[in-house]
Order: C-alpha cells, then structure tokens, then sequence
C-alpha cells in the first residue's frame, strides 16, 4: 500500500507545479506557507517583524515543520523544501545535532518508488522534472552519508546510479523551466547531480560500471562547455567546482568568485534579482511579474541569496574575517523574521514564497561557516 501511496504522489507533481506554486486567479488565496494536520506554517512576508537578536532555535523549527508538513501533505521530493532540507541540513549536524530522522526515511522509500519506476518504464522518468527529483533524492541521501554516518550507504549508491540512469545524452539532468530558480533549467539540475556525485563518501573513487563512469565524464564536459544562463548559474558552477577539484581551472575559479562578490549590496546583503534579467528566469515566464514589482529598480537584498553567496564564497576559499563576508554576517544578523525565516520575495508568485525556506537554510549554513554558530 505504501507504494501505492508514493507512486500516486509522485505522478502529481506536474499537477503540484501548477496548483501549488500558482493559484488560478478564481482560487482563494492560501491561509499558510506549510500545512499537515497540526502541523502550520504562517504565510511568509516582507512585513513580518525583524528579531533583535538571531534565533536559531526558531530557524530550525521554521525548517523542520516546513518540510514535515510539505512531505506528508503531498508525499514527493522537492527542490524548494525537503530536497533543500536534505541537501543542506546534514552538514550542519555538529552545531545542531541529527537532522530528522523520518525525512531520510522518505527519501529510501521514495528511491524505491524511483527505482520500480525505472525497471518498468525508464524512458518516462528521464522527462520533466523528474531527472532533477532524482538529483535531489541522490543529493540528500550523500550528504546524509557524508555528515551524519560518515560512510556510504548502500541506497545512496543505489541512488546515484539511477541518477545517471536518468542523464540526457548531453550529459544534463532534465528539468522545467517555469519556476525559477530551482525549476529553471537542466543546468540547474546538472549542478545539483554533479555535487551529489562528489559529496557522496568514496562513491566516483569506486564507480566501476563504465556507463556511469562515462556518464561522469559527460556530465563534467557539460558543465565545462555549457555557458551558464546568468550570474546565479555561474554560481552554481563555482559551487559545485569547489565539490569536482578537477572541473575548473583556477584563472576560471577567481572569475566566478569575482562574479559572485561583484553582486554585493551596499547594505551588505545581495540580491538573488540581481543574478539574471528579468528574461533569463524562467525561460522569460516571470519578466512580467518581476518588472511590475515596486522594488524592480532597486531590489532589496534577501536570505536566499545573501546566505548561499557567503556559503559558496567560503566553500571557494575566501576567509571566514573577509570585510565583504563579514558585511554580509551583520546583514543575516540583523534581517532574521519573528517567524525563523530570512525572507525572500518569490520569483514566481506572490503567494507560497517557498525560497524563504531555503533562504532560511542558506543563511544558517553561511553563518556556521563564518563561525557564528556555536
């Protein structure tokens, strides 16, 4: 029956894309960001109340009822919830202990869903978004290994070979390109397959199918010769060079590096609207929308991009007492909501605001990585 259940799921998230990000204009307005019988989220906004000091104890709760409510009310892996959850959370188990233990279990279930899914009919889940679930699903389980039981299990193995299972011939992970900036684009999708691939503990050292081993080197070419589309993919890149040591060269490192600082605001903070036009998310879908915003001509700076530009400055070498760095420390200090969360507009809809979660999740990483945590 559990399969049943996951397999119903999962066969939603074309509907769930539509239906959950944005309502049709007859639909009433959503009364929380996340809700499951007890569990409730209240909807995320610009005019909630700044804390006067940060509260970490309220970012986790934020976190962890965001994604149990977000996994039991619709049962499928997404990127803006319990995929960022997974992918993030287990590194920082030694400032704030295990993550949930049940959101790693849905994560096996739901590679067995994958994988039974794949023996019947393969060609069905290398479309849509389905290849970047899977780089999901692969992300979270090897970083569980890597930071939680600190060896490599045999599901995220398992995991990562149905992830190449599903890699186009290009070598990219298919993706949307409606909702920006997780469901963007299959380059996205490639970044986050290619970090799952390196973060796994000894998983490419020992890879010995020669298939997957030339889906890697694919994989890599990809990233190589594609041209990221914006700033906030060139990111991405540098992100998960500092995973492949071997993807770039240095001369090639500095310059994303220097992209990415170039971005900062004089408050400190940056601006995920600032990383691509209007045009460039969403495959030119949301231009309307984020022109028509009030703050288009001068977009304020936000959790999202603040804390996963720190993160990816720190994890690309730049000391943790760096000035910039540091301007952007005091911004995340100063900018945490009563709720928990960091807010961050949506790209998509003025609805969910679901890249608050992961500009929550962001920020904590940015500010264990400068040492603020304790």
């Amino acid at each position: 029956m559990q399969n049943t259940r996951h397999r119903i799921g999962f066969g939603l998230v074309g509907w769930l894309l539509c239906s959950v990000y944005g309502l049709p204009a007859s639909a009433d307005p959503p009364k929380a960001q996340y809700e499951h019988g007890e569990l409730v989220v209240s909807l995320a906004s610009a005019d909630e109340a700044r804390l006067a000091s940060i509260s970490v104890d309220r970012a986790v709760e934020y976190l962890e009822k965001g994604t149990r409510a977000w996994t039991g009310k619709h049962n499928c892996v997404s990127c803006h919830t319990n995929g960022t959850y997974l992918q993030m959370r287990p590194a920082l188990t030694g400032r704030l202990g295990k993550p949930l233990e049940e959101q790693h279990a849905f994560f096996v279930k739901a590679l067995d869903d994958f994988q039974q899914r794949y023996a019947e009919k393969a060609r069905k889940l290398k479309r849509g978004i389905t290849p970047t679930q899977i780089a999901y699903l692969a992300s979270g389980l090897a970083e569980w290994d890597a930071h939680v039981t600190g060896q490599l299990s045999a599901e995220t193995s398992d995991a990562l070979t149905l992830m190449f299972g599903v890699q186009a011939s290009d070598g990219s992970w298919g993706n949307t390109e409606c909702w920006p900036p997780f469901e963007s684009s299959n380059y996205h999708g490639t970044t986050v397959a290619a970090m799952a691939a390196a973060t796994a503990p000894g998983w490419l050292d020992q890879v010995s199918d020669e298939s997957v081993q030339t889906g890697v080197e694919k994989m890599k070419e990809y990233l190589r010769a594609t041209e990221p589309p914006h700033d906030y993919g060139r990111l991405l890149l540098l992100w998960t060079a500092t995973r492949l040591p071997d993807l770039l060269d240095d001369q090639k490192r500095q310059q994303l590096l220097e992209t990415v600082l170039n971005h900062q605001q004089e408050d400190g903070g940056w601006s995920i609207r600032s990383f691509a036009e209007p045009e460039q998310w969403g495959n030119g879908s949301r231009a309307e929308k984020l022109r028509s915003e009030p703050e288009f001509e001068s977009p304020p700076s936000d959790g999202h991009m603040t804390g996963l530009a720190i993160l990816v400055a720190r994890e690309a070498g730049v000391p943790a007492d760096d000035s910039r760095l540091q301007a952007g420390i005091q911004w995340l200090l100063a900018n945490q909501r009563e709720s928990g969360r960091w807010w961050t507009r949506s790209l998509n809809t003025d609805s969910y605001h679901f890249i608050t979660y992961s500009g929550t999740i962001y920020a904590l990483a940015a500010l264990d990585k400068c040492g603020v945590l304790k």
